[in-house]
């Protein structure tokens, strides 16, 4: 240990990264972190945090053409793309300030610069103020990922997810291109803001691996919300014109915007990392391959989040982080599983699961049952509006044991949280039905739900 500068050298600074060294300094580790962007990576910058917030944002357009139904008169309102961009970027500041003082008071050592491997114990990392070299017992690899666009002609008019928060001006008319959570989310908060948003995807149905039955619904409640979606549609060419940005898709047609925003993947963020220089060895788009304990090939090289590939959701880097750091300097090893990780999307309405859909339950179970209910919620008997909400339980016939939890609605990620402890805890559909709900609440659906689906 008094060979080396640190007992962990963190390089990436997101949801993982910071997890995983101020927990190691709390157990009395060395630690020293790196980081060339801001604190708190893609999730607090450009991701999770900014997106809910623009999310939130959006919903007062519903909110207020809801409240007439309820006896409210209020003037025209009218939405300032500056104001929201400012308050955000207050906010944001904030956090950074936050992540910095945890940091800071539990111990690390925080060095501002590029870092890359020399060696499989030694960092290079080049700040303002020239280069420093580390040398460390472990290293920890959570540089996260990035936006991925394809190339063709007119692929550099494009902006990506990390630009739409500031983006200016504000695009009246808006293309995204993609159908994942990041696509969808986007497509609905900015039909919400007030743009006029199409949205293009080369699939049959958006927000793949999800439930066939959700992401048909939710195609359904997009499009009544005001997204111009389009399936089996891809750019093949787009142009500067007097008039806009001319899109040209595959099948012939075109589409005007002001903006084009493709959200078609995300790749680990490996570039400059120097990973050859330490032998890592490295799959699909340079993703770091990890064993079951998050190291790689290389003894005292880890790597843990969406550099890794396997499930980019932020929860997943901060449990991945504290099996690492249980594991290394802990007194008790802490294990990762990855079955039953909650997802939700924040589309309009919002999208959230947990656990098997009925095509993944029905390969692993054999035979299931299915329960599912559609309604329009209490609230839109008076606002008038035609939203609908969809449940849907997946059940493993021979255990009677909940798998899959799936819905479409307002606040359905506040819901299925709940509902992920119970099938962690492998409830039955007999202790669902014994759970009395509380009404009126649209989640009450979930433990009242008798008649099973008949195929």
């Amino acid at each position: 240990m008094a060979n080396h500068d640190c007992d962990l050298f963190v390089i990436g600074a997101g949801s993982g990264g910071v997890r995983a060294a101020r927990l190691a300094a709390q157990l009395g580790a060395r630690v020293i972190l790196a980081e060339a962007a801001q604190l708190g990576g893609t999730c607090v910058n450009v991701g999770c945090i900014p997106k809910k917030l623009y999310s939130y944002a959006a919903h007062f357009a519903d909110d207020f053409r809801d409240a007439v139904g309820f006896g409210w008169r209020v003037g025209e309102p009218r939405f300032d793309w500056a104001t929201l961009r400012t308050n955000r970027a207050a906010e944001i500041t904030r956090l950074n300030g936050v992540y910095r003082k945890m940091l800071v008071e539990a111990g690390v050592r925080i060095v501002t610069g590029w870092a890359q491997f020399e060696g499989p114990h030694q960092v290079l990392v080049q700040t303002a103020g020239g280069r420093h070299h580390f040398s460390a017992r472990h290293i920890l690899v959570a540089t996260g990922a990035r936006p991925s666009v394809p190339k063709f002609p007119g692929c550099e008019r494009v902006v990506t997810s990390d630009g739409m928060f500031d983006i200016r001006p504000f695009p009246a008319r808006l293309l995204v291109v993609g159908g994942g959570y990041i696509a969808c989310e986007f497509a609905s908060i900015f039909n919400g803001l007030g743009a006029r948003v199409t949205q293009l995807y080369r699939g049959e149905l958006i927000l793949r691996g999800f439930d066939d039955e959700l992401r048909r619904f939710i195609t359904q409640e997009m499009r009544k919300h005001g997204v111009d979606l389009h399936t089996h549609a891809d750019v093949s060419a787009i142009e500067r014109r007097p008039g806009g940005l001319w899109v040209s898709l595959a099948d012939g047609r075109h589409v005007t915007a002001d903006a084009v925003l493709y959200a078609t993947g995300r790749i680990p963020n490996v570039a400059g990392l120097g990973l050859p220089a330490a032998g890592v060895a490295q799959g699909k788009d340079g993703a770091i391959i990890v064993d079951a304990h998050h190291t790689t090939n290389v003894p005292g090289i880890h790597a843990i989040g969406d550099v890794t590939a396997k499930l980019q959701l932020t929860p997943v880097a901060l449990a991945e982080a504290m099996a690492v750091v249980h594991r290394l300097f802990g007194p008790r090893r802490r294990e990762m599983s990855y079955e039953f990780v909650p997802k939700a999307v924040f589309t309009h309405p919002n999208v959230a699961t947990v656990g098997y859909t009925e095509s993944e339950a029905r390969k692993a179970f054999g035979e299931v049952t299915v329960y599912r209910s559609e309604f329009r919620a209490l609230k839109h008997t008076l606002s008038g509006r035609s939203e609908r909400t969809f449940m849907k339980l997946v059940v493993d016939r021979a255990s009677d044991r909940v798998v899959g939890v799936h819905m479409v609605g307002p606040d359905a990620g506040e819901v299925v949280q709940g509902f992920a402890v119970a099938l962690k805890a492998h409830a039955t559909k007999a202790q669902f039905d014994a759970t009395l709900g509380i009404h009126p609440t649209a989640a009450e659906e979930f433990v009242t739900m008798r008649q099973p689906v008949v195929h």
